[in-house]
């Protein structure tokens, strides 16, 4: 009898475990100050470096100021923006700075902005210490000039903020733009090692740190530790690229109207949010740019497991449907393209200690995705509305999802004539395999499609045709063991899109292609805490954003590649969705950038709170 009463106990604490704590989740940092000593307050995300020197600005204006404390359920901040007047349109380059500050206990949030009901930037803010830190995201918005060149635009940011007597962080942020003439800077950043002095030089500034009694200005110092290694030959050549193209005319939101954002909150598959638009007749060119961030139920779907299982073991977690999924394009209900998300982790997500200093890939810059849709211009250039509609197959609440389209307009000619001549698209192929037995289990998942479409276009600059194919292949395969007390979650997405340009006589102009893969790994296991409602859980994440671009020109071919990789684990303690104690590090992140202008790498080591090492890869360097 005594052996059976343990056993029930036993079981049942497994069984709470299994149901509340088995997924990856999301948590804030309860930690006391004492265990916190001598930890960063910078927070930074390596990136590849900007594609020209952004020193030395022609001029520069703050656009946005403003502190986010209990926000939730309010509309989004607005302010007007007009660009500086003395240094007018045209630009080289714009940059976007976005900074900020907390100091307290917080969850990561989401943050969009957008110009103009255009978004320009998705990102997320870092979870704070009771210490305070501070961060910042640099970001190259020269593809929206024909927006920042005008003037009492509406410029709209959307934090949702939770202050209370548990959640004390607020957040002060500040956004500015960097405007650089067209004789400032280069066409292409070359990476030279006087570029390189000149980025490590320090540069102060003044940050704000609240505290209870008074506001206190505080200097930091940033510095951007730019490890770059160069391999040069002989001479160093400034590098031309012939397919630079000027940015779009005109941009046309596809998003909400602003009361909550002007994203889109999609529900579930069948919730298809739209927006019906008029393209101008005189357009010879329209790209499609895709944001979407992934949230709820939803913030980790690459390990949901399927609905089957929750209702056999009759778990009461929502996170189900399965763990693909795609965001679909549609215009006037015809299927035009798809994108799969890189799945980028918050700094809260799965254990909040990977995440400091040094954020996960993604997190503090959210990519956006390009889909050209120059082959269906023959569709929608007849002076009529027409609805361009975007979803998530598979999606659970929820996924914050809005598109800019992009257009390039011919000055010479008040019409183009255009029409889509071929238009061949796979169904979708989905294969599951499941295998369980109690709170034991795998899943795995096997999903493909491919998409071909063509569509010539004659304007002033000729009679062009784009021709566009895209495929993606998914594998997830999700294991859970031990009564669902440990699992595994492996996954890989591949796509690839290329992109072909001929003239009317057959000659190939341009021909771009890109290839991605994002590849994760994430291993965790579960075991109840000493105290009551308490439980320790022990991670290892791994994952990796790889791209591949060539470009042919009739002049030569061009090549460019990212590879940004990171492997993080430890383990934490936790209440409900505290982390009272832990330790946890990036035991390896590596970027290496490569085109035709030099190499850049840079490796970093974080572990507790502190940044241990960061400097150069033998990657840049020249095999012998």
């Amino acid at each position: 009898m005594y052996v059976t009463v343990v056993f029930l106990l036993f079981s049942f604490s497994f069984s709470h475990l299994t149901i509340s704590s088995h997924l990856p989740d999301h948590y804030s940092k309860s930690i006391p100050t004492s265990l916190r000593q001598n930890i960063s307050n910078e927070y930074i995300e390596i990136t590849k470096p900007l594609s020209f020197n952004p020193r030395n600005p022609t001029c520069s204006l703050l656009i946005f100021q403003h502190d986010f404390a209990n926000t939730i359920g309010s509309p989004p901040t607005t302010t007007l923006y007009s660009p500086p007047s003395d240094c007018p349109a045209p630009w080289a380059h714009i940059i976007l700075e976005f900074r900020a500050t907390c100091k307290g206990e917080q969850y990561d949030r989401i943050v969009g902005i957008w110009l103009d009901s255009v978004e320009i930037l998705r990102t997320s803010t870092a979870e704070p210490t009771e210490s305070g830190i501070f961060w910042k995201v640099r970001k190259d918005v020269t593809r929206y000039s024909s927006l920042f060149s005008k003037s009492n635009l509406t410029l709209t940011v959307m934090l949702e903020n939770v202050v209370n007597e548990i959640y004390t962080g607020i957040y002060h942020v500040n956004v500015s733009v960097f405007y650089y003439g067209v004789t400032d800077v280069t066409n292409q950043f070359v990476l030279t090692e006087l570029t390189v002095n000149e980025l490590n030089q320090h540069e102060k500034f003044a940050i704000d740190i609240y505290t209870e009694k008074e506001n206190k200005k505080v200097s930091f110092e940033d510095e951007e530790k730019f490890s770059i290694d160069i391999y040069k030959g002989k001479e160093n050549k400034k590098v031309s690229f012939e397919d630079e193209e000027k940015p779009a005319d005109l941009i046309i939101p596809i998003s909400s109207n602003g009361d909550d954002g002007c994203w889109f909150r999609i529900q579930n598959e069948t919730d298809v949010h739209s927006k019906e638009i008029e393209i101008p007749v005189n357009t010879y060119k329209a790209v499609l740019e895709i944001y979407m961030s992934f949230h709820g139920n939803d913030e980790f779907w690459y390990s949901n497991p399927p609905n089957s299982y929750i209702e056999m073991n009759n778990l009461t977690t929502s996170r189900g449907n399965g763990a693909f999924r795609e965001v679909f394009v549609m215009i006037d209900g015809v299927f035009v393209g798809f994108v799969l998300p890189f799945p980028v982790i918050f700094t809260g997500g799965i254990n909040p200690l990977f995440w400091e200093p040094v954020v996960s890939i993604g997190a503090f810059d959210l990519p956006s995705y390009d889909l050209d849709l120059s082959p269906f211009l023959g569709l929608v250039l007849d002076g009529k509305s027409h609805i361009f509609g975007i979803g998530v197959t598979e999606s659970i609440p929820f996924w914050l999802v809005d598109a800019n389209l992009h257009l390039w307009l011919d000055s010479a000619s008040p019409i183009v004539m255009a029409k889509s001549v071929v238009y061949r698209s796979s169904a979708l192929s989905v294969k599951q395999k499941s295998k369980s037995k109690n709170l034991d289990g795998s899943f795995e998942i096997k999903a493909e499609r491919k998409i071909e479409y063509s569509g010539w276009v004659s304007s002033s600059i000729g009679n062009l045709t784009t021709h566009i194919s895209q495929e993606f292949n998914f594998k997830n395969l999700i294991k859970f063991k031990k009564y669902g007390q440990f699992k595994e979650v492996e996954q890989m997405i591949r796509v690839k899109t290329e992109v072909k340009v001929e003239s009317d006589t057959g000659d190939v102009l341009t021909q771009k292609t890109m290839k991605s893969k994002y590849p994760l790994r994430v291993l965790t296991s579960t075991q109840p805490g000493v105290e009551n409602d308490t439980y320790l859980q022990t991670t290892n994440v791994s994952h990796a954003f790889n791209e591949e671009s060539s470009l042919a020109l009739p002049s030569g071919k061009f090549l460019s590649s990212v590879s940004n990789s990171q492997v993080s684990g430890g383990w934490m303690l936790v209440q409900d969705h505290s982390v009272l104690s832990g330790t946890a590090s990036t035991n390896n992140q590596t970027l290496v950038y490569k085109d035709e202008a030099g190499c850049y790498s840079r490796n970093v080591f974080a572990s507790d709170g502190k940044l241990l090492e960061d400097g150069p890869t033998l990657a840049c360097t020249p095999s012998l």
